[in-house]
């Protein structure tokens, strides 16, 4: 399928491996440039120029954290006027007992999981609004439809974006500007793997033993490949989607039961 948007503007954070990098390489095969951030220079300088070679678009590597402002600033000098936003903080959840959260780490995961994605889209909205075109897809995690014990700092942020981006959808669906949430689950990366053995560290069992507890409870049986989520992300961002706002969109097998 053609997605119509092939010379597009496209801006996709964490982009050196895993969800991040699989969201580029599928916005590339559509035909977007690229403007990449990750915070390890030779990762994402690696994975820009394998997008650009295999897929023909360009693709600049901007250095650098996205939950900084100053960063964030790096990224939008580079492309001032993006026609598509994928917001991923790339910033791993790590649990802790909802009595032991400090106010500075409740600080760091909203400026992590909320403020900067929401910084991003008060200064890219406006243009889409005028060129009459804009995609902003924000990733997240399945269980901010079923919160986990132990994860309350990183699910009260997620949600606090969500809830931010469904007030504003309404004031910019009518000029072909769009903004939904993907939340993936068990995807085949790095992160999940490192999560999969801090699970098995702290639950004092092995790694594989924690790989078939969570297969057990996803009902497809196995882990998705990257390329899923980065292709659901695209077609997010096609022109085909343009009736479609405001949503947070499961990804992760059969694992949620909830029907809404």
């Amino acid at each position: 399928m053609d997605l119509g948007i092939k010379g597009r503007k496209a801006i996709v954070s964490a982009a050196s491996k895993g969800l991040g990098r699989a969201c580029a390489l599928s916005l590339a095969e559509a035909g977007c440039d690229l403007t990449l951030m990750a915070r390890s220079s030779g990762p994402l300088e690696e994975a820009a120029h394998a997008i650009a070679e295999a897929t023909g678009v360009q693709a600049k590597a901007i250095a650098g954290d996205f939950t900084v402002e100053t960063d964030r600033a790096k990224l939008l000098a580079a492309c001032p006027a993006p026609d598509i936003l994928v917001n991923n903080p790339g910033v791993r959840q790590t649990p802790t007992p909802f009595a032991d959260i400090t106010k500075d780490e409740w600080r760091h995961w909203f400026e992590a999981h909320c403020f900067s994605s929401l910084d991003l889209i008060q200064h890219c909205a406006p243009g889409m609004a005028e060129r009459g075109f804009g995609r902003i897809v924000n990733m997240s995690v399945s269980f901010i439809k079923f919160p986990q014990v132990n994860f309350a700092h990183s699910h009260a942020a997620r949600l606090a974006l969500s809830g931010a981006v469904a007030s504003m959808t309404r004031d910019l669906i009518g000029r072909n500007v769009t903004i939904n949430t993907v939340c993936p689950g068990l995807f085949d990366t790095d992160a999940l793997h490192t999560n999969l053995h801090g699970h098995a560290k702290r639950g004092n069992t092995t790694y594989e033993a924690i790989v078939q507890d969570r297969l057990k409870g996803c009902p497809a049986g196995r882990f998705a490949d990257p390329k899923e989520c980065g292709d659901l992300v695209a077609f997010l961002c096609s022109a085909q989607a343009g009736f479609m706002t405001g949503q947070n969109i499961v990804n992760d097998g059969g694992v949620y039961q909830g029907l809404f």
